[in-house]
């Protein structure tokens, strides 16, 4: 058949180009349990005729009628056949992220008029029932776990009636590639949640453009753990699908590191607070070593630093790079299972220095961007070396348009753009003007291929003094101290650049151990004089990358991690600016309040 045109097409597309034993694959008893490709399509029929049974309508056309099914659910089998089953109604599906709070929650369920809500397990569905006063347009609700009082997804299987069947194909020949397939609600870094509308066309445009880029063999697995509620991961499935690529899902955040090594994928798509998770792990590994085993730990990683694509840096480099592969870079290869061909990462800058280390170890890293507007991706770095470049989200991809406004601003026009914000028509107007969606984001082009971006345009922020400082650049290069976790660069409206720092407490612990430092709290730990003096070095020595007005004068240092679950991180694990400003208020108020009625005039 051809392309396919319409998200759920990609079942009949691969039944005829290549089924799979393993379409999908997910943990259930400790055993991987496998839908072959066969097996989804009978099953995914069987679940829309169910969901008929239960009232939902078929063949509507207008946005705001067609219903709505809500899932919160982290990644596994289900919520895929869940969203194949209600596309081939026509019906519109509204992902949810299970750590939402419970005020969102309410709000999206609510302004989506959300029917029916399906949700993994016993956790899940005990938030929701505490809540259930509040969302009085739902009518069902069904888990995926078993739990007892609860109704099992596979009632709705067993509602199932043949006579349904002719219907269900009919209608799906009637829905239109334009028509909304989902809604997916972004509370974003500021402010309530939006409902991003898209259409079949606009994620599968994106699809039929990357899968050129997709750099996998006959042979492929991939590994799924970035929450299909995001659209990076979402769209990256249907990838997945319409080239035949077996999609495993892990257990969870928690196992990432035990299904990697029995899945063996090839490829993975992730965010870079994990890569940074990783690498940390690798390197507190190779400061336990002892002796000659240490020495070619940090040998290889200085090799790796030095690593660029496209030059040649000669035959004595080369030579130590292939040793260390070998010798080192291999273990790396086989803690990821072995087979990775490359990582797509997404959603936030990489640290370049990663992206050299990873890649010199020949694990390549394709960074790529894009926003849930844009379905999400706008450029993509390749698999091949011309078309890659360190620092860059890559080239534009084909079929999409991007020019850069007078300020910077990515503007971004083509088949993948949103078809606007549900029920919002003043935000789609605001975001989308003559044909060009307004992306937030501040880009260069670089030799007029390779799409940079420099910062967040909501983000730059102007001191008392007038001066623009863009944090992100900033934020970035601290983060590559091995002691900086996470770091926020504040100072709108004051007089100086400063910033809130979270120390990698796992190094600063072992930093201190060595020297006889102990403390009994983080708290305590981080007022010690010798630690203030290595952060002092810390910012000392990265501050060098900067001019007067962007370096950082002075600093607090927090003693808990920011979290998604504590509010300060959103699902992909960006900061939420305005949450950190008002949680930490009298911190960043203290950095600026005069010593002894004074300014420190010496830290300006």
């Amino acid at each position: 058949m051809d392309q396919p045109q319409r998200l759920f097409d990609v079942i009949a597309y691969q039944l005829t180009n290549y089924p799979k034993a393993d379409m999908l694959a997910g943990k259930e008893n400790g055993e991987w349990r496998k839908y072959s490709t066969k097996e989804v399509a009978d099953i995914t029929l069987r679940f829309s005729s169910g969901l008929l049974k239960l009232g939902i309508r078929a063949g509507i056309k207008h946005n705001e009628e067609k219903d709505k099914i809500a899932i919160i659910s982290p990644n596994r089998p289900e919520w895929l056949l869940t969203d194949l089953a209600v596309q081939q109604l026509g019906a519109v599906l509204t992902p949810i992220y299970p750590t939402i709070s419970e005020h969102e929650l309410a709000y999206v369920l609510n302004d989506a008029e959300a029917r029916i809500l399906f949700v993994s397990d016993k956790d899940l569905l005990d938030k929701v029932t505490a809540l259930r006063d509040q969302f009085p347009t739902i009518r069902e609700i069904f888990t995926f776990n078993k739990v007892e009082g609860a109704r099992h997804w596979t009632e709705i299987l067993d509602m199932a009636d043949e006579a349904d069947f002719a219907q269900i194909e009919e209608e799906k020949k009637n829905i239109s590639s334009e028509e909304l397939v989902t809604i997916i609600y972004t509370s974003g870094t500021t402010g309530t949640p939006k409902g991003v509308m898209l259409s079949h066309h606009n994620i599968m445009s994106n699809v039929l453009a990357c899968k050129p880029y997709l750099p996998v063999n006959k042979d492929a697995k991939a590994l799924s753990f970035l929450p299909l509620n995001h659209i990076f991961e979402r769209m990256v499935t249907y990838l997945y699908l319409t080239t035949g690529v077996p999609i495993y899902y892990a257990e969870s955040m928690d196992t990432i590191g035990d299904n990697l090594k029995e899945v063996k994928p090839t490829i993975f798509t992730t965010v870079p607070r994990l890569l940074e998770k990783v690498y940390e792990r690798i390197m507190a590994t190779g400061l336990e070593l002892k002796g000659i085993k240490r020495v070619l730990f940090f040998w290889a990683v200085d090799l790796g630093k030095r690593y660029e694509i496209n030059k040649d840096q000669g035959a004595w480099y080369n030579l130590q790079l292939k040793l260390a592969n070998k010798l080192i870079f291999s273990k790396w290869r086989a803690a990821l299972g072995g087979n990775i061909q490359a990582i797509v990462s997404g959603a936030a800058a990489c640290q370049v220095r990663l992206l050299k280390i990873f890649t010199a170890g020949g694990i390549p890293i394709m960074e790529g961007y894009g926003l849930t507007e844009t379905s999400p991706v706008i450029s993509v770095n390749r698999i091949t070396v011309e078309d890659r470049m360190f620092g860059t989200v890559g080239p534009i991809i084909s079929g999409i348009e991007v020019k850069l406004a007078e300020d910077g601003e990515i503007l971004c026009k083509g088949p993948n753009i949103t078809i606007g914000y549900y029920k919002r028509p003043d935000l789609t107007a605001d975001a989308i003007k003559d044909g060009w969606f307004h992306t937030g984001d501040i880009g260069v082009l670089i030799d007029n291929k390779f799409l940079k971006i420099t910062d967040r345009k909501k983000e730059l922020f102007k001191t008392s003094g007038g001066k623009f400082v863009a944090p992100q650049p900033i934020e970035n290069k601290f983060k590559e101290s091995p002691y900086i976790e996470q770091i926020m660069v504040v100072g709108e409206d004051r007089k100086f650049t400063a910033a809130l720092i979270v120390p990698s407490f796992s190094n600063l612990k072992n930093w201190a151990q060595k020297r006889g430092i102990t403390a009994n709290s983080n708290e305590e730990l981080l007022k010690h004089p010798d630690v203030q003096d290595l952060f002092k070095q810390a910012v000392e020595k990265y501050n060098q990358f900067f001019n007067h007005i962007e370096q950082i004068k002075k600093f607090v240092l927090l003693p808990k991690e920011w979290t998604v679950d504590g509010g300060e991180l959103t699902p992909t694990l960006k900061a939420k600016r305005k949450v950190i400003l008002e949680k930490y208020k009298a911190e960043i108020d203290s950095i600026y309040a005069p010593a002894n009625g004074k300014v420190d005039i010496e830290s300006l």
